[in-house]
């Protein structure tokens, strides 16, 4: 005996088939489209070398400031602004080591050593425009720098020079299209 099957119950699973297809390829294709900053030549969580410890105090750099690259920036962006937070040093309490905002949208890659033409300089831990490289006591575990980027709306002459992480973030707080970051690691 041939049965008939029911045609809505078929319906609904071809549906549920579907449903669960899509719900597995879903998170794949968006993971490619993702707003992603990556350190060319350093994985992520990767270990920085020497040239881009900090040259100063006997940390033995070059005081070079790593290579950036990003990618698939979201729709919106008019400028980028990028820092490097030590969240081990100071006992945990975190250091500055680079701010630089005001980076033209067309911009997708920074060289190391090499901040974007037109770009504006905050300040780091000493006060100090520029970068300032990683610089841990002796014998201390690797430290972690993260490195972020935002993708903002706003257009790159609209902050001032000067700004230090804590008053950039409070500038940016309502204008952040998008976020992502790296951890790069440095220890001596």
């Amino acid at each position: 005996m041939i049965r008939r099957a029911n045609p809505g119950a078929l319906r609904r699973l071809i549906s549920i088939g579907v449903g669960a297809m899509l719900a597995v390829a879903a998170p794949h294709a968006f993971a490619t489209d993702a707003f992603t900053l990556t350190s060319p030549g350093t994985a992520d969580g990767g270990t920085l070398d020497s040239s881009h410890a900090a040259s100063a105090n006997h940390c033995g750099g070059g005081n070079v400031s790593p290579a950036l690259q990003w990618r698939n920036a979201p729709a919106g962006t008019k400028s980028y602004a990028v820092t490097l937070f030590d969240t081990d040093g100071a006992k945990g309490l975190g250091i500055v080591h680079w701010v630089l905002y005001g980076i033209a949208p067309s911009v997708t890659s920074m060289g190391a050593g090499a901040a974007p033409p037109g770009s504006v300089g905050g300040t780091n831990r000493f006060g100090d425009p520029g970068y300032f490289g990683p610089c841990p006591t002796v014998g201390d575990v690797p430290h972690h720098y993260l490195v972020q980027i935002y993708a903002l709306d706003l257009p790159p002459d609209a902050l001032p020079a000067g700004l230090s992480r804590d008053a950039l973030l409070d500038a940016i707080k309502d204008h952040v299209v998008s976020a992502t970051s790296t951890v790069l690691r440095y220890g001596r």
